[in-house]
């Protein structure tokens, strides 16, 4: 196993590592939209989604691998009614290439964020 660290998403506030490599897979620890200083992004989904997004993208990248090569992505979300404005961002991000999905809706997210993600990829 391969701890992947980059300066450019935020740094895990708690024992976990950004992302980790088995052989050519790599599985990100949840990104909620803190920039890569820490700042937490303000309460605007899409603001929010984006950050995420690039947060992982990031991560992705210092793993030698990028959104091309995500196998699957996991989304909880606070509400669901805003369903449409975080999938429209998404499909951004996912153009051609649309991995599996998951999305729940949960109570709550650290530091009360408005959504949280994860994914699965492997290398280039």
């Amino acid at each position: 196993m391969l701890k992947i660290e980059t300066k450019n998403a935020p740094q895990a506030i708690g024992p976990y590592s950004q992302a980790i490599q088995v052989g050519d897979m790599i599985f990100t620890s949840g990104q909620i939209p803190l920039t890569p200083q820490g700042e937490l992004v303000e309460a605007d989904i899409e603001k929010q989604t984006h950050q995420v997004l690039q947060n992982v993208r990031a991560i992705l990248e210092a793993a030698g691998s990028d959104l091309d090569h995500v196998v699957k992505t996991t989304l909880f979300i606070k509400d669901m009614n805003q369903f449409q404005q975080i999938n429209a961002i998404y499909g951004e991000y996912f153009k051609d290439h649309q991995p599996a999905r998951s999305c729940v809706e949960v109570a709550r997210l650290p530091k009360d964020v408005l959504i949280e993600m994860e994914v699965i990829a492997k290398k280039k």
